[in-house]
């Protein structure tokens, strides 16, 4: 009796940096419902491999299966999750009092707690980076790109919906 068919299968694989062999020759299988792992020390190649396996880094020899098909590294594209409508909070929070039929308080544009609390988990330039850029949205709300909205509605095959028919349909599934 065999186990379960393999969902991912990886062949032959290798990357050198120079003359050191990061990943020499590594093969290996992954099933749907088994538990593995990788491991090894520090400097064995773990985080090599798997940046291969997610198309990080481009594989010098080997080939990896998904379901059967070999796949190839997409190149990295930016896409913006944009909606139809470019809403800040205080336009989301009037849509939400207007589909629910009673006022939703929003809680205001405090960029420096936000900051304060950031700070908690990320260093401070990082933190104060993000109170900047929160400011704009909370501003202008989020500006898609020139072809962005083309771009997500070919990508979803549909028009894109608005803001307010997603949070009416959020409301009527309550």
């Amino acid at each position: 009796m065999s186990g379960p068919e393999p969902i991912l299968q990886v062949r032959r694989l290798s990357k050198h940096f120079g003359g050191l062999a990061a990943v020499d020759n590594v093969s290996l299988e992954v099933s749907v419902g088994v538990l593995q792992a990788v491991i090894g020390p520090n400097g064995a190649g773990k985080t090599t491999l798997i940046n291969m396996l997610s198309g990080d880094l481009p594989v010098d020899t080997g080939n990896v299966l998904f379901r059967g098909s070999e796949i190839a590294p997409l190149p990295p594209e930016r896409i913006n999750l944009v909606g139809a409508d470019t809403l800040t909070g205080a336009k989301a929070a009037a849509v939400w009092s207007q589909v629910l039929g009673r006022t939703i308080a929003y809680p205001g544009d405090d960029t420096a707690a936000f900051e304060k609390n950031l700070r908690q988990f990320m260093p401070s330039w990082m933190a104060f980076d993000m109170r900047l850029m929160s400011e704009r949205f909370l501003s202008e709300g989020m500006i898609p790109d020139a072809g962005d909205v083309k771009r997500l509605t070919a990508l979803l095959g549909r028009p894109l919906r608005s803001y307010r028919d997603f949070v009416a349909e959020i409301a009527a599934a309550a």
